[in-house]
């Protein structure tokens, strides 16, 4: 059974790339949902199981930091694994993220550190192939 995956970027063209990623990193990949923004994010967890959420930071309507906090205070949607992709320097705010519970990758990635991120967060498999 494949890992159901959320893409949140307000950018299509950064979605599209994730996505691409994603597909070339070898993952065993359910379904993946793209949502533009935190807002769209949380509408599509709520419609949707997800395994994993990607998000982006810097997005208009809900960021995702607000979009994390949310699903944090949210009983079925606190325990999703999340990894924000983003260009963010702060390191203030980058800890925050990895307090609540996030990894961080910065842009630019690769897919194998995608993959391995992806499986460091889930627990399953190596961080090779």
């Amino acid at each position: 059974m494949g890992i159901n995956i959320l893409v949140v970027d307000d950018s299509s063209v950064m979605r599209a790339m994730i996505i691409k990623t994603l597909r070339m990193s070898s993952l065993d990949l359910g379904e993946i949902q793209e949502a533009g923004n935190g807002v769209e994010g949380l509408d599509a967890l709520a419609r949707q199981w997800t395994d994993m959420v990607i998000l982006d930071i810097n997005m208009p309507v809900m960021n995702g930091e607000d979009m994390l906090i949310r699903m944090r205070e949210n009983p079925e949607t606190r325990d999703i694994p999340a990894v924000v992709i983003s260009t963010e320097g702060s390191k203030t705010r980058i800890d925050r993220l990895i307090k609540l519970g996030a990894s961080f990758v910065h842009k630019p990635f690769t897919p194998e550190l995608i993959r391995n991120t992806i499986n460091q967060r889930l627990g399953i498999g190596g961080d090779h192939e």
